[in-house]
Formats: C-alpha cells, structure tokens, sequence
C-alpha cells in the first residue's frame, strides 16, 4: 500500500480527496492536515510514503516551507505538491524546496494518481506543459552561458572582473582598483565571457545578477 497524508487548509478538499483516493491503485489515506505544522507533525509520527501538499495554506505554515522542513527531518519521503497556480515562478519554488512533483488541482483525477504512483516510486512529475516549461528554461540558461558547471571553470580573478564589469567599471578603472594593466583586465573578460558564452555587457550584468554577484557595499 501507499501511504497518503493529505495537506490542504479546506477540509471540504481534504475530504474530497481522501474519498477518491483511499482504496484506490493501492493507495491508502492515512491522515489529513490543515497546515504545514500539523504536516510536520504527522509525517513524523505516522510515517508516510506520500505526502499531497497544498501549495498555498495562508493560516500557518505554507506548503514549501512545510515541505523544506519535512526534506530535512524524513529526506526520503515524498512530496507532491497540489495547487491552482500554473505558473513557472512557483514551479521552480516548488522543486528548490525538494518536492519531487507539482500538479494542478485543476488535473483529472487519473492523472492525480499517476502523479502520486510517481513519485511514490522515487520519480518526479510535472504536468505537462510545466515539463515543456523547464525544457525552455534548459535551453535559455544553455545559450546564456550557464550550462551546469560553467561558473566554476571561472578562476577567482575573473570572477572578480565580472563582478566589477556587471557593476558598470570601465576597464581602465578596474586596472586601477586591481593594480593590474588595462590589457590584463581585457584579457580576462574576453576569456570569462568565452568560458560563460557571453557576448555583451547586459549578458554580463543579467548573468552577475542571477549569481547574486551584485553587491555595492
């Protein structure tokens, strides 16, 4: 069997989907929450495989915070976030906070059920469209130079350069403040920007920016 705990903060919804999923492809409801504290709670005393967690719970503890505190207590349990919200802002919220799928409650009741088979088997599901979302979001981060592992080949000056670069410091004013040539600095850039594929100072600035490199103080 497939142990359920559902996590909703409408009861009517609770109720609902214990009804259709209790008994069903093997699958049994074990227990029910109107919050991420009473979650946390439950998980851990009643063990579950599967955790249905609502996103957006607005008394008490939400449904990602829940979800990063039950990722640190019981790492191998599995959350499947519920929620109206179809939309990549939360998606992406969702799968840093370590659950391991995301469906809209908007979805037929089978593919609900696909979803929990899933990710009670150790895999991850999206829905549809929030795959081909990701996919896109893949290949943007590909052509704006932040493959997987691309930051890292940067050496500590040049991260440096960037930083200052995103910052808007001409290169002569970076030689100055480094005590370096204006050549050097040049040479530097090019090379961070062929190591990040980076063909301008916006791309440097948009890349800086999402690694969190710009700090003025």
């Amino acid at each position: 069997m497939i142990r359920i705990l559902v996590v909703d903060d409408h009861i009517v919804v609770r109720s609902g989907l214990m009804a259709l999923l209790n008994g069903k492809n093997g699958m049994e409801v074990i227990g029910d929450a109107a919050d991420g504290h009473e979650a946390i709670q439950k998980a851990q005393e009643l063990k579950p495989d599967v955790i249905l967690m609502d996103f957006s719970m607005p008394q008490g503890m939400d449904g990602l915070t829940a979800t990063q505190e039950l990722k640190k207590i019981l790492p191998d349990i599995s959350v499947l976030i519920l929620t109206m919200h179809d939309d990549e802002e939360y998606l992406f919220r969702a799968i840093q906070s370590g659950a391991s799928g995301y469906i809209l409650k908007s979805a037929p009741h089978d593919e609900l059920v696909t979803a929990i088979l899933s990710v009670a088997t150790g895999s991850a599901y999206l829905y549809p469209s929030a795959t081909k979302r990701l996919m896109n979001e893949y290949l943007d981060a590909m052509k704006n130079g932040e493959s997987q592992g691309a930051f890292d080949t940067l050496s500590d000056r040049e991260r440096e350069i960037l930083s200052w670069v995103a910052k808007g410091y001409s290169n002569k004013e970076i030689a100055e403040h480094l005590i370096i040539s204006v050549k050097t600095v040049e040479t530097h850039k090019s090379n961070l920007m062929e190591k990040l594929g980076l063909k301008t100072r916006p791309d440097l600035v948009k890349y800086a920016m999402k690694k969190g490199m710009l700090n003025f103080e």
